[in-house]
């Protein structure tokens, strides 16, 4: 079971083979697809070659039959056989260009009448047909030797010059073709996923700055906000409290460098008390909402008795992005945020941070842990999905969107395993 849980969290290929050789693999299974390809098309050009041939045997020999019986052109039925058998039969068999010579390889005239499947443009000169007749031999000879008619002494008295179909170049050229094709749109595809990709890593790492500058802003205000009551304030126990809470911003500018730090590490884990860490940080947002400008009530009803495997760092910025997101919600001029927790059977333990703000629509519900994908008219989206990570990865549980009405406000839950007691 550990097995398959740790197998169905991590990318088989990222653990276990290297880019390099993904890509190797892939470079090999393409260039057996295009020898696979490239054998079965020559196959099927060897085929159709032979069947060509065939015809023109048909065709040599039916005409050499012909020609060299003695009473070939005065026997009627014999003469009327010969003619069905070349205005009808071979128009169906053949579809490649014939030439009928003379025992010398020299064209016969007229050309229309001893040629088949050439086309003579109209207006053509006997010098003109002659010439075309001549190319067109020269390149046959070149592909396919002649086949000999023979009369019955054996003696040659007619040669056929054949090519092939119209099809057999085509296939002949359908993998280089294919090829193009093919190279071109994985070309394209790269380019354009590359592209996709370094546009995503750019927006990943703008909107991590701007969730650093986010995490920032609370401590830098708060500091400012301090500095401003101590050079109006003179009562000395007044200021040491102010300055005990600089202190405290001091101590969390600290922690979020922590935190960042622990981005793409393995983070250690402890076993702490839930109810007092959620408290710790429910009690820094305490003096600090006010800042935002909106009076935000942050009501507890926690569970002292409970215990928990976990990254203090990381999972005191899961609830801290929680409740800012949740006073952020609260566009009023005051709301309230509700944190709360539940015991299962299962041993299993809830946290739900409720807000009274303006809530989401199923759309965006769907949406809302997709890095990128944000509500705000200047947020980044990578807030919630880092909390989804840190829970799901790192502490073996769950967040999720409980419930959401527009105009009455959101609850989010998060499921841990559960610890009674240390």
């Amino acid at each position: 079971m550990k097995l398959a849980k740790e197998l169905s969290n991590t990318d088989f290929f990222n653990r276990y083979l290297s880019k390099w050789q993904v890509k190797l693999i892939l470079a090999v299974v393409a260039f057996l697809i295009v020898i696979s390809v490239i054998f079965f098309t020559q196959s099927i050009v060897k085929e159709l070659i032979i069947r060509d041939q065939n015809a023109v045997l048909l065709y040599a020999e039916i005409t050499e039959n012909f020609m060299s019986s003695e009473d070939g052109m005065n026997n009627v039925d014999l003469l009327d056989n010969y003619i069905f058998f070349l205005n009808v039969v071979v128009p169906r068999v053949i579809n490649f260009p014939i030439i009928l010579t003379d025992e010398n390889g020299k064209p016969t005239e007229p050309f229309e009448d001893w040629t088949l499947n050439i086309e003579f443009e109209p207006g053509m000169s006997i010098a003109e047909q002659r010439a075309k007749v001549k190319s067109i031999l020269i390149e046959m000879e070149s592909n396919y030797p002649p086949i000999l008619v023979k009369d019955k002494d054996e003696k040659i008295i007619s040669k056929v010059y054949y090519t092939h179909s119209a099809l057999v170049d085509q296939l002949r050229y359908f993998p280089v073709v294919s090829l193009i094709i093919i190279g071109v749109f994985v070309f394209i595809g790269y380019f354009s996923f590359n592209s996709a990709r370094n546009h995503e890593q750019t927006k990943v790492w703008v909107g991590m700055s701007k969730e650093a500058a986010h995490q920032l802003g609370t401590p830098l205000s708060s500091l400012l906000a301090w500095l401003e009551i101590i050079k109006y304030n003179d009562d000395t126990i007044s200021i040491q409290e102010t300055v005990a809470e600089m202190e405290k911003d001091v101590e969390r500018l600290n922690t979020i460098a922590t935190r960042f730090s622990k981005i793409g590490s393995t983070p250690e884990k402890e076993n702490v008390n839930i109810s007092r860490l959620i408290e710790n940080v429910c009690t820094y947002f305490d003096k600090r909402l006010p800042h935002l400008g909106k009076k935000v009530e942050i009501i507890r009803s926690l569970d002292d008795s409970l215990y928990a495997d976990i990254n203090v760092e990381l999972f005191a910025w899961v609830i801290e992005n929680l409740l800012k997101n949740a006073a952020e919600a609260i566009e009023e001029k005051q709301g309230t945020i509700f944190i709360y927790m539940r015991i299962n059977p299962n041993k299993k333990f809830f946290i739900f941070v409720k807000d009274t703000g303006k809530g989401m629509n199923p759309k965006h519900k769907r949406q809302i842990f997709r890095p990128g994908f944000s509500t705000k008219k200047r947020g980044w989206g990578l807030g919630l999905s880092l909390c989804k990570r840190i829970i799901e990865e790192y502490h073996d549980g769950k967040i999720y969107v409980k419930e959401s009405v527009v105009g009455q406000g959101t609850t989010f839950a998060i499921e841990l395993p559960l610890n009674l007691k240390k």
